[in-house]
């Protein structure tokens, strides 16, 4: 026994420096070679432009809901990127039952979510409507974070909300059950009561399926982070997180539990890429967990809100220096798919502000003056990096291409090619790093180095102040934070420096026109969605073209074939030339005169047939031979 534990602690070992070796040389010019012939599946849900609706926090007009963006900034969404994607709508029942007294008034407001989540449905687009709050009368206490006391009204209560937007109106959405459970800024209660409430709200589900033989879907528990819980907890201890407790309170209670959802803020792209200490990804525990307990192993995975660095209610870097967010997005995005990830949806579509209560975040793709709710918006970078994700193609290509900063995506469709590339540069890689490598340790080895990643000497230790011969640390925990050191190293280089890149594509044939799209720190407000460069390639030869990518940048590469120039026919072109029969015409052309001589008008000659205008032919394509270069691999 004691030399197979040694053999497990020596592949932990072996994989913890295989993973944190692979950005100890980053290079300085990359390469990116694609063969168009390469081969592809189909482009991943997790791509597609998904966002939460939510923004302002306050309106005017008591009738619309007040924690949804403006109306102008949904409808700008809608005629952008359209509603064909995941959407989720904040649908706060302590908001509905506050107008009981007001009936019109009540009637209006559900009509403004009903509108939103019918523009959504009919354009094949899915809403999860996340249900939240509770009315007067059904809490623990006066608040619309309690934990609902009365729970048979309140299963009642959603019930007839169900009904009426799927069963009898059949709009697509998947419901779910809260938002951040584990906060008491969002819900006053205990781990059982929320539970409880997942319960009641199931059974209201499970009785309108019986019911109606309808699909609805329903899912949470929405938490904070994959491992929270209403009582503390952290990556460490998976199985005491809310996911697991739900998954296992479904089981036992013959539950529906049709998705699970989490948020996830940072600024670590592979955030989805976190080990435990199960040395598995928490994605592929999950799905074990869901095995276990008897569902199916691939319900989907759901990330409801995800942002750039979500611990500071207003960030520069959501702000004046929002290109660097809108950099992190494709990135992020490319590590949800590699950790398979199912959906995603971005949190938010607009900015917060203006409001009573002072809750000022800047976590929207759209802005406004944030002192005031009834100000005209603007877009910030990272709507534009979404109209990019917009123009992929139905087909992924499958590539090699691996930078620590640098990332790569291809597609096509049936008259286009797309590729997308990043340069993402981690602000926190080195901490963030460490956070992902710290399950690697034995709880010996984690103790002192969680001591010193919590304590103000990290910062010296990364700055290369502390000596680290000095430090009580094992040889993994000092290994491992002389990884972080080079990462940082690299980030401090990186960061103020150019990429450049040399991008080989073959495997096409005839002249395309490329398009090339740009975000980077040229721009921060209401940057023009159109391309900074537009000129013909010929892929009648391997392409190479050398680009330099400046740091916290995105650029798309369209590329569509150029139509070929229309073929003239002979036969019009004769009879565009000659007279009518039986008259005879004067055609007066523009002659170069002699100088102090005025043009000369002279009469155009009938044209004979033998002496019909010649055939205007194509250009023959010319067809390159073939090399051993050129077969597809």
């Amino acid at each position: 026994m004691d030399k197979i534990k040694r053999i497990k602690l020596f592949l932990i070992f072996s994989l913890f420096f295989l993973s944190s070796a692979c950005f100890a040389q980053v290079p300085d010019e990359l390469e990116f070679n694609l063969d168009f012939s390469s081969p592809t599946v189909s482009l991943p849900k997790i791509y597609k432009s998904n966002i939460d609706l939510s923004g302002r926090g306050a309106h005017r007009d008591i009738t619309l809901p007040q924690t949804i963006a403006a109306q102008d900034a949904i409808s700008a969404w809608q005629a952008d990127l359209g509603f064909g994607n995941f959407y989720r709508l904040q649908y706060n029942l302590w908001e509905i039952q506050q107008l009981n007294n007001d009936s019109a008034a009540q009637e209006k407001l559900l009509a403004n979510y009903e509108e939103i989540i019918k523009k959504i449905s009919d354009s094949s687009g899915t809403v999860i409507l996340d249900l939240f709050g509770t009315p007067n009368g059904l809490g623990r206490v006066l608040d619309v974070n309690s934990a609902p006391h009365n729970l048979k009204a309140y299963k009642e209560l959603i019930k007839k909300t169900i009904r009426k937007l799927s069963c009898e109106k059949k709009y697509n959405i998947w419901y779910e059950v809260w938002s951040a459970p584990d906060l008491d800024d969002f819900f006053l209660g205990s781990r059982s009561e929320y539970l409880n409430l997942y319960r009641v709200i199931a059974e209201a589900v499970k009785e309108l399926r019986q019911e109606t033989k309808m699909k609805i879907p329903l899912g949470g528990p929405s938490v904070t982070a994959w491992f929270r819980n209403i009582q503390p907890n952290s990556i460490l201890f998976p199985e005491a997180s809310l996911i697991y407790e739900l998954i296992k309170y479904c089981y036992n209670y013959r539950l529906p539990l049709d998705f699970i959802s989490w948020h996830a803020y940072s600024s670590d792209p592979q955030e989805e890429k976190q080990d435990t200490i199960y040395n598995k990804s928490f994605i592929k525990l999950i799905r074990e967990w869901l095995n276990y307990f008897h569902f199916d192993s691939n319900l989907p995975l759901v990330v409801d809100e995800w942002n750039f660095d979500g611990v500071a209610n207003i960030s520069p870097k959501r702000g004046k220096d929002a290109y660097v967010t809108a950099s992190y997005i494709p990135a992020r995005l490319k590590n949800m798919y590699e950790a398979g990830l199912d959906y995603q949806i971005y949190f938010c579509l607009e900015d917060f502000g203006g409001n009573k209560i002072g809750a000022t975040r800047n976590l929207g793709v759209k802005s406004f003056d944030l002192r005031n709710a009834e100000s005209k918006g603007y877009t910030k970078p990272g709507y534009n990096i979404f109209r990019m994700l917009n123009l992929l193609g139905q087909d992924l290509f499958i590539v090699k291409f691996s930078d620590e900063f640098v990332g790569a995506m291809a597609t096509k469709s049936a008259d286009y090619l797309a590729v997308l590339i990043y340069n993402y540069i981690d602000p926190q890689a080195a901490m963030n790093y460490l956070s992902r490598n710290i399950v690697y340790l034995n709880s010996a080895e984690r103790k002192p180095a969680l001591n010193i990643i919590n304590s103000d000497r990290m910062r010296k230790i990364l700055a290369g102040q502390i000596d680290m011969a000095t430090l009580r640390l094992s040889a993994k925990a000092k290994a491992m934070f002389s990884q972080a050191i080079e990462l940082n190293n690299s980030v401090n280089k990186f960061s103020a420096t150019n990429r450049k890149i040399k991008i080989t594509l073959k495997g096409l044939k005839d002249t395309h026109v490329l398009s090339k799209y740009i975000t980077d720190s040229k721009c921060s407000r209401d940057c023009e969605f159109k391309p900074g460069e537009e000129k013909d390639v010929d892929f009648n030869q391997d392409y190479t073209e050398a680009m330099e990518l400046a740091p916290y940048s995105v650029q798309l590469l369209v590329f569509k074939k150029k139509p070929a120039p229309p073929v003239v026919d002979p036969d019009s072109v004769a009879q565009a030339v000659a007279p009518a029969s039986g008259t005879e015409t004067a055609v007066a052309l523009p002659l170069v005169a002699p100088v102090n001589e005025a043009p000369v008008a002279v009469l155009q000659p009938e044209v004979k047939p033998e002496e019909k205008t010649a055939e205007v032919k194509p250009a023959e394509k010319i067809i390159p031979k073939k090399t051993d270069n050129d077969k597809s691999k």
